[in-house]
């Protein structure tokens, strides 16, 4: 899920400042006026979003059950939040939201957990996720990769050899045959370019061999995408990239570019943005997500990006959503709920100005395993996982917000989003200073 910059402190967004600064010192620091946003109408598709690993325990051997065992992360995963044992309970709570989507992946750890070793009961428990998700009435969305492959691929090398391309494909091609008939919406690999620093950062790869990594999963994409149309040709098919302020035209370069024939559709991820008064996104870089400033406005300025980029690409939201620090109320008393409204407000906003977004995911469900850390809680219904044995789930007053947002198809038509725009975007520059929303 989020993307953790592990490089050297921001070079790349402190260029992007300076560059724009110049753009922006003469204005008024006050916002234009606020119009009123459009309803995104009955056939947007409203979801929520979790991941194996991060949420399922029970975990098989792994290059991230490795990972947390190692002495580089805050927390070991343990039981997580235990969906593989409360998935009912999970797609129970996201149906009473009024979802028509609930994303999950199928753990190539889990199905496959040794060379030529297909694991039947656990192919029959994904095989339970989906039939629960379609008997609440929703879509399942099915991630093939977010971020995890068996220990016996990282004992070959992970992505340093050539041989996992292979064996992902024929991992996606079982996953595939099996899932193929049930009105799936399908994400290849979640977030690559986090990915592969992810894989930086805990010693899957080498800096000289990211990009052979890329190479590969750029592949591996291309080969999913078209065997999912080979078998199910109406199946909405894209990989969700990981939006990062003044550098998401650097990144998309690496694999969004590459894959643009193969993708029905643009999916992507916002958590924050950046502008002249609000730079915290630079916490990013030391995991501290907790201590981000939201910009909710920087969603309206990625989808209106993305709408120019890719003109006729409709766009899917895959995952939004805030952190607090350990379940806590944040100093400045915005709240889940504000956070959520307000990023829906942009995104009506980005709707009635040409962006065609067609769906929104709010991550995550419950709160998870944030690749080494029980610190960040992102969940519509919080689980305190290190404190409570029960891992009961309780709802934030995001759940409600979320429920009334999807049965009136977003906020009201007179909503004063709680957090104003930032001065000066860097996301879109001059634009956003010359016209701003």
């Amino acid at each position: 899920m989020r993307v953790s910059i592990r490089l050297r402190p921001a070079a790349a967004l402190t260029a992007a400042w300076v560059l724009t600064f110049a753009f922006c010192l003469p204005a008024s620091l006050s916002s234009s006026a606020v119009a009123a946003p459009l309803s995104v109408g009955d056939s947007f598709l409203w979801g929520v979003s979790t991941a194996g690993f991060q949420s399922e325990g029970s975990s098989p051997d792994s290059n991230w059950s490795r990972y947390s065992a190692s002495d580089r992360t805050e927390d070991a995963v343990g039981s997580a939040v235990d969906f593989r044992h409360r998935y009912a309970e999970d797609i129970d709570n996201a149906a009473k939201l009024g979802v028509s989507v609930f994303r999950f992946s199928i753990e190539w750890a889990r199905v496959q957990p040794a060379p030529g070793v297909w694991d039947e009961k656990e192919f029959q428990y994904y095989d339970d996720v989906v039939a629960q998700i379609r008997a609440h009435g929703m879509r399942p969305m099915i991630t093939l990769d977010h971020w995890v492959y068996p220990g016996w691929v990282a004992d070959q090398g992970g992505w340093t050899n050539q041989k996992t391309v292979e064996d992902w494909l024929n991992n996606a091609a079982r996953v595939i045959d099996r899932y193929s008939a049930h009105d799936a919406l399908w994400i290849t690999i979640n977030e690559p370019t986090a990915y592969i620093i992810k894989e930086l950062t805990f010693g899957g790869i080498t800096l000289a061999q990211a990009p052979q990594m890329m190479d590969r999963l750029v592949q591996v994409h291309r080969a999913a995408f078209d065997m999912i149309h080979a078998r199910d040709p109406g199946a909405p098919v894209s990989s969700n990239l990981s939006f990062i302020p003044t550098v998401a035209g650097l990144f998309d370069a690496t694999f969004v570019d590459r894959v643009r024939d193969k993708m029905d559709y643009l999916g992507f991820d916002y958590y924050y943005g950046l502008s002249l008064d609000n730079l915290t996104a630079a916490y990013a870089i030391f995991d501290e997500f907790y201590n981000v400033v939201p910009q909710p406005d920087g969603l309206y300025h990625a989808l209106i990006y993305y709408k120019d980029k890719f003109p006729g690409l409709p766009i899917y939201i895959v995952e939004n959503g805030m952190p607090s620090d350990n379940g806590q109320a944040r100093p400045d008393g915005y709240t889940r709920s504000d956070h959520l409204s307000d990023h829906i407000y942009w995104l009506e906003r980005a709707r009635s100005e040409g962006a065609e977004v067609i769906g929104y995911n709010y991550w995550s469900i419950t709160d998870n395993y944030e690749w080494g850390t029980y610190r960040p809680r992102f969940g519509l219904y919080t689980v305190d996982v290190k404190s409570d044995p029960s891992l009961t789930r309780r709802p934030t007053d995001a759940a409600e917000t979320y429920r009334r947002i999807i049965a009136d198809n977003g906020v009201p038509a007179n909503y004063a989003p709680a957090r104003p725009p930032g001065f000066c975007s860097l996301v879109t520059v001059p634009q956003s200073y010359i016209d701003p929303p």
